[in-house]
């Protein structure tokens, strides 16, 4: 007889998470794909973003190619627990969720296009889960990096849940907030579908569309 994975109710609070580390996990000086640095200062003309669309492998393939897209990079963001594991976030006692890093030039790419590609990409009415990806790592986020993306972030998730009423489907249950620290992950998991091109990617949509502003 198979039992259904249980679906964690809620993200664990400060008081019950690991506690981290104050080392930062190694990571390479550049992206796999084009070569740029993926942490470090960026110029001042590029803008950040940090997304949650389930597992971070299919997801930052998804940016990595998109022109005005500068690099990307995985990780671990809006949890307490420092310097984490993947490990230790799949135990879902660190309270992160598994992000995409963004770094993009607004003169070339704008948030609401991004964000267009993030709605349309997975199911954000899932609440702790992405299909079969089942846990608080997979929930689905938005960090913003400026006060000034709130209300492009808000904006944009107004007219995707219009266009999920209208399909008679779910509320979105998108984390939206400030970003705080992010912790890179591990070596191997950064751009892991293009290191392995057979890889993993549970990415499903819900086939409705976001539309952007007029």
């Amino acid at each position: 007889m198979l039992f259904p994975r249980r679906v964690p109710a809620a993200v664990p609070t400060a008081d019950q998470t690991l506690p981290g580390r104050d080392e930062p996990t190694p990571i390479p000086d550049a992206h796999a794909v084009h070569g740029r640095p993926i942490a470090g200062a960026f110029a001042a003309n590029l803008a950040e973003v940090q997304l949650g669309l389930g597992c971070f492998w299919g997801a930052e393939r998804l940016f990595w190619s998109i022109d005005g897209v500068h690099t990307t990079a995985v990780g671990y963001g809006g949890g307490h627990t420092p310097n984490p594991t993947y490990r230790e976030v799949c135990s879902g006692r660190t309270a992160h969720t598994e992000l995409v890093r963004v770094i993009y030039d607004p003169a070339v790419v704008t948030l609401d296009a991004l964000l267009k590609v993030f709605w349309e990409a997975h199911d954000p009415t899932q609440g702790m889960r992405q299909g079969n990806d089942i846990g608080t790592q997979y929930r689905s986020a938005i960090f913003w990096t400026d006060p000034a993306q709130q209300s492009v972030v808000d904006a944009s998730k107004a007219r995707y849940n219009a266009g999920l009423q209208a399909a008679k489907m779910g509320q979105v249950t998108t984390e939206m907030r400030a970003a705080g620290p992010f912790y890179y992950a591990e070596d191997y998991h950064q751009q892991y579908l293009h290191k392995n091109p057979g890889g993993y990617c549970g990415l499903a949509g819900t086939g409705v569309t976001c539309p952007l502003p007029a």
